[in-house]
């Protein structure tokens, strides 16, 4: 049995608790948190709280901390974990800049554990079958690709916290990540990139990047924003390759080739867990803690998000806002 010390319950902490309960092997035993609600998700879901990581490794057995609190306090509820000796999950970003990840990596591999990051994009069928199918070559190289990643600005963040550089590393580390850590797992990392971004006067952070990345023989443009407009969630892709052009539009991915009927890929999940946030019930996030825990049992880095390719993200990341 895995035993889980979840650290934080806020959205994503009760994502991660709703879908452990549907993973054989795996137990949160203790949490940490220091709210009302907290302490009321401690008492229904029959664990004890605490306040502190240590408070909670010095009282209860764990194997492995999973951390869901908000981008400014991973690397101290990390670091904690680490100096006991404790596996850990983290959901992304891992941290705000390159060096203090790889100072996480690096103290990870001196304790003889490893650290998971919650990079849940990859596990997404519409982004699977593209990887899939850019390894395969099927339709030869990729000559182009575009990625989007839109949204009106996000009005639930209590604190404002989410649009602090120094607490969140604001549009680039919050949203852009997941589509900088796809190109960079199916493209490797670009050789060169630039970018422009723009916003309101007298905002803190800027609303939109437009961001271009030089693989030499292609380029992938990629635009994130959080738009000061009710603009619906869109997260799409457009890639062309020699011999076609595949799309994921509203979440529907079809290739279109000369002279066949349009390619329609099945991305339909075949388990949906309610997950409690603005999100539709999907089984993207048991996909991914659960590939963490077969991880975990085997005492094995994940081959599906390396340590590499999380440093490279953070590095052009860094770079970005610095």
């Amino acid at each position: 049995m895995i035993r889980i010390g979840l650290v934080g319950l806020g959205g994503m902490g009760t994502v991660h608790y709703s879908n452990y309960q549907h993973i054989e092997g795996a137990q949160v035993v203790a949490a940490t948190g220091t709210t009302e609600k907290d302490r009321e998700n401690g008492e229904k879901w029959g664990i004890p709280i605490y306040e502190t990581v240590s408070w909670m490794l010095e009282k209860e057995e764990v194997d492995v901390v999973d951390v869901c609190t908000p981008t400014f306090l991973h690397k101290e509820h990390v670091m904690a974990a680490l100096d006991q000796g404790k596996y850990v999950i983290c959901e992304k970003p891992l941290a705000l800049g390159a060096a203090d990840a790889k100072e996480m990596l690096d103290r990870a591999k001196k304790q003889g554990v490893h650290i998971y990051v919650g990079q849940v994009l990859r596990f997404f069928r519409e982004y699977q079958v593209l990887a899939q199918v850019i390894e395969s070559g099927e339709y030869g190289n990729v000559l182009d690709a575009h990625f989007v990643r839109l949204s009106a600005r996000p009005r639930w963040n209590q604190g404002g916290w989410l649009f602090e550089k120094e607490k969140s590393g604001q549009l680039p580390f919050d949203l852009h990540i997941h589509d900088l850590d796809f190109i960079i797992s199916v493209f490797g990392k670009p050789k060169d990139f630039n970018f422009t971004a723009c916003g309101n006067p007298g905002k803190s952070f800027h609303e939109h990047y437009r961001f271009d990345y030089d693989f030499g023989d292609f380029h992938v443009c990629a635009e994130a924003a959080w738009y000061n407009a009710e603009y619906p969630w869109t997260a799409e892709y457009r890639v062309y390759f020699q011999r076609a052009v595949m799309e994921n539009r509203r979440g529907k991915v079809v290739a279109y080739v000369f002279d066949e009927e349009p390619r329609v890929f099945d991305t339909k999940e075949k388990i949906q867990i309610p997950t409690g946030i603005n999100v539709p019930p999907t089984g993207v996030y048991l996909e991914e803690l659960g590939h963490f825990v077969e991880c975990i049992k085997n005492k094995k880095p994940s081959e599906k998000i390396t340590e590499e390719q999380l440093l490279a993200v953070m590095e052009i990341l860094t770079r970005i806002i610095s």
